[in-house]
C-alpha cells in the first residue's frame, strides 16, 4: 500500500495519470453539468418573471375582464382581432374599473359615431364628460382608425390650452374616449348667452369685456403655438365654435379633426376642407394653394371679430377697404354694393359665402366694430394682410396680446339685436 502511494505521487506515471481521469470523468463533469443545467433554468424563471411583473404586461377592462386572453372581439357581426394590443402605450389610458360612465344622454353624431354628454364617476364624485364612441356597424378598419384618434389625443393633447383626454376604451367594445368639458362650454354659444343676458345674468356674463377678449385670445393662440411648434400641426378650423370656455374664462381649442387627417396623411382631403365655412378661411385656402400655420391666423383674426361683436356683427356693416399703397381699389361697382345686414348673421354679414373671395381680392376687410379698440382691430387688420409672409405668427400675436392688454377696454360687451340662429348659420355657411 506504502508503495503505491508513493507511485501516485509521480504524475508521470500512466498508472496515476489513469486514476486521476477516472476520478475527473466521475465526479467533476456531472457536478459542471448539473451546475450549468440549474443556472440555465434560473435565467428563465427570471426572464419569466419578468414578463410577468412589467407594467401594461397584463391588463383588465372597466369590467375587470382579462383582456390579454381576448384572442378576438366582435366588429359588426364578425369576429376579428382587436385593433391593438395590450402592450399599446394607449393602454396606459383605458378606464380603470372603478370608473363609471353615467347619465349617457345623446348629443350629436361624431365623425366616426354618436358623440354623447355624461357623467364619469370616480369615488362618488361625478364629473361631466363628453363620450365619442365608434358606431356599432364599424368595420375593423374604422376601428383601427378610431384607435389612431385616440393615440392622437394622447399623443398631442397635453397642454392646459387645449382640449384633453380623460379615458378611453380600446381594448373591448363598445369602443369610446372620454374628453373634459368645461362650463359654461362652446365658446359661441356662450357669446349668444351674453348677447341674450340681462341684468340678473351670472357675472361672468355682466363682466365680459374687451379686456375678456384679450384674455381669451392669449389663451387660444397659446394653444395654437403650442400646437405647431411642438408637433408641426395646423389647426384648419379656428373659429368660435371650436374653442371651450370654463371657469374664469380659461379658455381650450378643441376641434381638432383636421389636424388629426393632416397628421395621418400629410393633406387634407376635399370633403374635409370643404367642411370649414369660406368665411373663416383665408383667401390661399379658398384659392385651393398650399396652407400655412399663417392660414390659421387669417381664421384667428376671424375669431377676434367674433368675440368683440359677441357671435355676430353689429347692424352698421358699411365697408372699409383696407389696401397696400392706400389705395382704394374697389370702384363701388355693382359687384361692390353692400346688402343690410341680417340680424344674428356671421362675420361678413353682407356678403353671401361664395362673394367673400372677389371682395377680400378687392382689398375689402371688415369695419371695426363700435366696441373695438384701436389696437384689437390694427391686429384683426394684420392677421388678415393678403401675403401670408406678411401676417404675424402665433408666438408674435401673444406678445402683441400681452402689450395691448393694457389699453383694453372694461366696459361689459352687449347688444340689443336679437338672434336668430337659423339664419347666421345660413349666412355663415354652416350647414352641418
Amino acid at each position: 500500500m506504502d508503495v503505491q502511494m508513493a507511485s501516485c505521487n509521480n504524475t508521470s506515471d500512466p498508472l496515476c495519470y489513469e486514476e486521476s481521469s477516472g476520478l475527473l470523468a466521475v465526479i467533476v463533469i456531472p457536478a459542471l453539468l448539473s451546475l450549468s443545467t440549474v443556472g440555465v433554468l434560473v435565467l428563465i424563471l427570471i426572464n419569466l418573471l419578468r414578463k410577468t411583473l412589467s407594467p401594461g404586461s397584463r391588463l383588465t377592462s372597466s369590467h375587470g375582464h382579462d383582456v390579454n386572453n381576448q384572442e378576438c372581439i366582435s366588429i359588426n357581426g364578425t369576429m376579428v382581432r382587436p385593433p391593438l394590443s395590450s402592450q399599446d402605450a394607449v393602454c396606459l389610458w383605458e378606464i380603470p374599473g372603478d370608473c363609471t360612465l353615467e347619465g349617457l344622454e345623446f348629443w350629436q353624431s361624431g365623425r366616426y359615431g354618436p358623440i354623447c354628454r355624461a357623467s364619469l364617476r370616480r369615488e362618488a364624485t361625478p364629473t361631466p364628460v363628453v363620450v365619442k364612441t365608434l358606431r356599432d356597424s364599424s368595420n375593423q378598419g374604422e376601428a383601427r382608425q378610431f384607435v389612431e384618434w385616440v393615440r392622437f389625443h394622447a399623443t398631442v393633447c397635453k397642454h392646459d390650452n387645449v382640449v384633453r383626454m380623460l379615458f378611453c376604451q380600446c381594448l373591448r367594445l363598445p369602443m369610446y374616449m372620454v374628453l373634459e368639458t368645461c362650463s359654461p362650454g362652446n365658446l359661441l354659444h356662450f357669446l349668444w348667452a351674453i348677447r341674450n343676458s340681462d341684468s340678473e345674468a351670472g357675472d361672468s356674463l355682466q363682466h365680459f369685456s374687451e379686456k375678456s377678449v384679450f384674455l381669451i385670445a392669449k389663451q387660444v393662440a397659446t394653444g395654437l403655438d403650442y400646437l405647431l411648434s411642438e408637433h408641426r400641426l395646423l389647426h384648419g378650423d379656428v373659429a368660435a365654435r371650436n374653442i371651450l370656455i370654463g371657469p374664469g374664462l380659461s379658455a381650450r381649442v378643441s376641434g381638432l379633426g383636421l389636424a388629426f387627417s393632416s397628421r395621418q396623411k400629410d393633406t387634407v382631403t376635399k370633403e374635409q376642407a370643404e367642411k370649414v365655412p369660406l368665411k373663416w378661411q383665408a383667401p390661399e385656402r379658398i384659392l385651393k394653394l398650399p396652407t400655412t400655420d399663417r392660414s390659421d391666423v387669417w381664421s384667428f383674426g376671424i375669431l377676434l371679430y367674433e368675440m368683440i361683436t359677441l357671435g355676430t356683427v353689429s347692424s352698421d356693416s358699411s365697408p372699409t377697404h383696407v389696401s397696400h399703397n392706400s389705395q382704394h381699389l374697389c370702384d363701388y361697382d355693382q359687384s361692390c354694393v353692400i346688402s343690410p345686414p341680417l340680424t344674428g348673421s356671421a362675420p361678413f354679414p353682407e356678403l353671401e359665402p361664395l362673394a367673400v373671395l372677389p371682395q377680400l381680392q378687392k382689398h375689402y376687410r371688415m369695419k371695426r366694430p363700435e366696441s373695438c379698440g384701436v389696437p384689437l382691430y390694427d391686429l384683426m387688420k394684420y392677421c388678415w394682410m393678403w401675403n401670408f409672409k406678411d401676417r404675424p405668427a402665433f408666438s408674435a400675436i401673444i406678445k402683441l396680446l400681452e402689450s395691448y392688454t393694457y389699453l383694453a377696454g372694461t366696459k361689459a360687451l352687449h347688444s340689443t339685436e336679437g338672434l336668430d340662429t337659423f339664419e347666421y348659420r345660413k349666412k355663415a355657411g354652416i350647414f352641418s
